[in-house]
């Protein structure tokens, strides 16, 4: 009867252990830190030691002076100058700070490729419930098995002070746009000599995992639900595609829909995910590159590498600008930089790589993920061979009026084929609105053929 009585008592004991190291991601020390010596969603709020990268003092938390609801948000550093342009000519005076994907630009587009440095701004910034969400988080949220989804998290950050890649990816996946956002993009695939064709989307999104009216429980496991429909061209208008988004992956899968208007039928669609082509995108993104990444992280081992300071697009209001057209910003080759911003911003570091009996075009990817917003910022994409083949590019600006930090469009270069993408272009349509109210039943398969109309 002792040995019975020892045995139930260490294995009660062994039950309590497991359960208090499993319920907290980081120490409730370590979560205090959030607000104080971090910034509330887990960035240093120092500056460095150069005074180069200025400390945290809450970003820009409300619309700037002239600002209307609907405005191409006017440019609170427009006064700003670049401080120096690196060109194929003095790269290599930069290489610590340039990601491999950037210096892989120089060497394929010497001529015309350029960095514009600007000085750094720190301008993003989240509402409060955001912020308070996320200490929440840090004390409650967990990966479920395998990394392949979150749980004990809503509404913030899960992980602001990570311990692992896949948890860094997470952080990206679930950043803050709004409870709600409705938008008409744009999206191109430059030809060799320049040319392109003008595809554009009317987006809507329900952005469950961020809704202060839903409770966790109620939202379960829905990340989000997303509606994209084909505006023109002519040949594709009315094609539409559904997403109810999950947060595991592996126990519930993704569903998605796509309404055919030629063929005028509504199909389950499990090919929309990972590496299959990205809608209207001639092959030059896969499904998972939309929004720099998005979907399961199941077929990655995820490894972090740390943090370092890197020049990224940052504070892109020239390019979201509505006195530009779209022939100012797509040019042969790559987007006219002229017209970008790079500011000089620590990054978290990432590797992903393919994991064993997986399939996947991209054998590796390295993500370099702003600390002031978890947004990935640069994205560098490798073939199965183990080369450098595709460059991703974040160009974000800081919604004010929200606020959220978000892109304003991202772009895709090809270093094999030399072309690229470019999606988000919305200079000459009405400006993305967010948190508006959202009518669940749009999200439906049903609703999918209403939606088509040309």
């Amino acid at each position: 009867m002792q040995k019975i009585s020892i045995t139930i008592s260490k294995a009660f004991l062994l039950s309590i252990l497991f359960t208090s190291t499993s319920f907290a991601a980081v120490s409730m020390e370590e979560a205090n830190q959030l607000g104080k010596k971090l910034t509330p969603i887990g960035a240093e709020k120092a500056g460095n030691k150069e005074g180069t990268i200025p400390a945290w003092t809450g970003g820009i938390s409300k619309p700037i002076p002239g600002y209307k609801l609907g405005d191409h948000h006017p440019d609170p550093f427009a006064g700003d100058k670049p401080l120096f342009t690196i060109t194929a000519e003095n790269y290599k005076e930069h290489l610590g700070k340039l990601s491999p994907g950037q210096i892989a630009m120089f060497k394929r587009y010497p001529e015309t490729w350029k960095m514009p440095i600007y000085p750094t701004r720190r301008s993003a910034a989240y509402p409060d419930f955001f912020y308070d969400a996320t200490k929440k988080n840090a004390l409650s949220a967990e990966l479920a098995e395998g990394g392949n989804g979150i749980k004990g998290a809503h509404l913030g950050a899960p992980f602001p002070i990570p311990k692992s890649g896949v948890e860094v990816i997470w952080n990206h996946i679930t950043r803050y746009r709004g409870e709600s956002l409705e938008r008409n993009v744009g999206q191109v695939v430059p030809h060799a000599n320049g040319a392109y064709s003008l595809v554009m989307f009317e987006e809507k999104l329900d952005l469950l995992y961020s809704n202060q009216n839903i409770s966790e429980a109620e939202r379960g496991n829905r990340l989000l639900l997303f509606k994209q429909r084909v505006t023109s061209p002519a040949r594709l208008a009315g094609t539409v595609l559904l997403v109810h988004e999950t947060l595991n992956q592996v126990d519930e899968p993704r569903r998605a829909w796509a309404y055919n208007a030629g063929q005028r039928r509504v199909r389950r669609a499990p090919q929309i995910a990972y590496d299959s082509p990205g809608t209207a995108s001639d092959g030059q993104r896969t499904s998972d590159n939309f929004d720099m990444f998005n979907g399961a992280p199941d077929r990655y081992d995820w490894k972090l590498i740390g943090k370092k300071e890197l020049y990224i697009p940052y504070n892109s209001y020239k390019l979201h600008s509505d006195s530009l057209q779209y022939d100012d910003i797509i040019k042969k080759n790559h987007i006219n930089t002229q017209h970008a911003r790079y500011e000089l911003h620590r990054v978290w570091q990432i590797e992903a790589t393919l994991k064993e009996g997986n399939r996947h075009v991209y054998q590796r990817r390295v993500f370099f993920i702003d600390e002031d917003s978890w947004q990935a910022a640069t994205v560098d994409h490798y073939d199965a061979r183990g080369e450098l083949w595709r460059v991703g590019e974040a160009h974000p600006v800081n919604y004010y009026e929200v606020p959220a930090h978000w892109i304003t469009l991202e772009t895709l270069y090809d270093l094999l084929s030399g072309r690229y993408l470019a999606l988000g272009l919305n200079n000459q349509e009405e400006m993305v609105e967010f948190n508006t109210p959202i009518n669940a039943s749009e999200f439906t398969p049903a609703a999918l053929r209403r939606s088509g109309h040309r």
